[in-house]
């Protein structure tokens, strides 16, 4: 079950009067609770939830490392500093060249090496690269490691 479905699944919690748990899973821990305590602010905020879970699953996925020195939302411009990370865009460049460099396969710790980045934030974008149908999982047949398939590479 992946976050949204689990979402849901405990939005429904509020026909057995625990309304809020959807929120509280989602981080939104305050408001989750006044849910909690108000019945889902008298089920109407209970069914507003149901249309803004969606963004809430995306928005809890999204971690403030991936809003460099200022936070979400900040004001990059203003400071007159030039931002030196590259953008998931450019890891995932790096990640297709090192698989192309490799038959059109790659591990987790092959593109930690190709790119220079930690093991969490290179399989993230992998991750992303499978959700967009141009790559796959699967197992090495020989040693079980987990590795990523470019399709048009290989």
């Amino acid at each position: 079950m992946n976050k949204r479905q689990s979402s849901y699944f405990l939005w429904l919690g509020c026909f057995l009067g625990f309304a809020g748990l959807h929120r509280i899973y989602n981080g939104k821990v305050k408001t989750g609770l006044l849910w909690l305590m108000t019945w889902g602010l008298f089920g109407v905020g209970q069914f507003v939830d149901l249309f803004l879970i969606p963004s809430m699953t995306e928005e809890k996925a999204i971690e403030p490392k991936d809003y460099p020195l200022f936070g979400k939302g900040g004001n990059y411009h203003s400071a007159n500093v030039e931002l030196v990370e590259p953008t998931p865009e450019n890891l995932m460049i790096k990640l297709v060249k090192a698989a192309h460099e490799k038959g059109g396969k790659i591990s987790v710790t092959q593109g930690v090496l190709a790119t220079g980045k930690g093991f969490k934030e290179v399989e993230t974008a992998l991750i992303e690269m499978v959700k967009t149908g141009y790559v796959s999982v699967d197992n090495d047949p020989k040693t079980g490691i987990v590795v990523y398939s470019l399709h048009e590479i290989s």
